[in-house]
């Protein structure tokens, strides 16, 4: 499998990983490629990606659409610690999802633990990255982000 069927693969993974854990209307807008830096506005998680392709997971939104997940999720509102921790915790349940996901397509990627990010956050240090914007009803828009590392 080449970069490009990886990439396929992910962002495929993606809208399964999506459909597995949010309990509510989504849509996914076509994907896009980016360039650094990619700038965070508020609220974000980041997971490693490694294996037979290599780079990070950056699921960007504001605390009140991850608030708002939550709240479809668990029947609350989050806010303040709990709401960093079940940011990072959704990082974990797409990022798993997907492991599983492209595994059956014959993709091997494990994962890193989560890192949740507050505030405005420019990232750099990637060769390419892929914006995969989410609107979700209700809720607002999730960005998930892929950067790959060349090797």
């Amino acid at each position: 499998m080449n970069n490009s069927q990886h990439i396929q693969t992910i962002l495929n993974g993606s809208i399964n990983s999506l459909k597995s854990i949010l309990p509510m209307e989504f849509n996914v807008q076509p994907p896009s490629v980016l360039t650094e830096p990619f700038v965070q506005q508020e609220m974000g998680v980041l997971i490693g990606l490694i294996g037979d392709i290599k780079g990070r997971i950056i699921i960007d939104s504001t605390s009140s659409a991850f608030s708002a997940i939550g709240a479809k999720m668990f029947g609350m509102p989050l806010e303040g610690e709990m709401l960093e921790s079940f940011t990072g915790e959704l990082g974990n349940m797409f990022a798993g999802n997907l492991c599983t996901h492209v595994g059956q397509q014959t993709l091997n990627i494990d994962i890193t633990p989560p890192t949740v990010m507050v505030g405005n956050t420019k990232l750099f240090g990637f060769e390419k990255a892929f914006k995969l914007p989410t609107i979700i009803e209700e809720v607002g828009t999730l960005t998930i982000l892929f950067t790959i590392d060349e090797e």
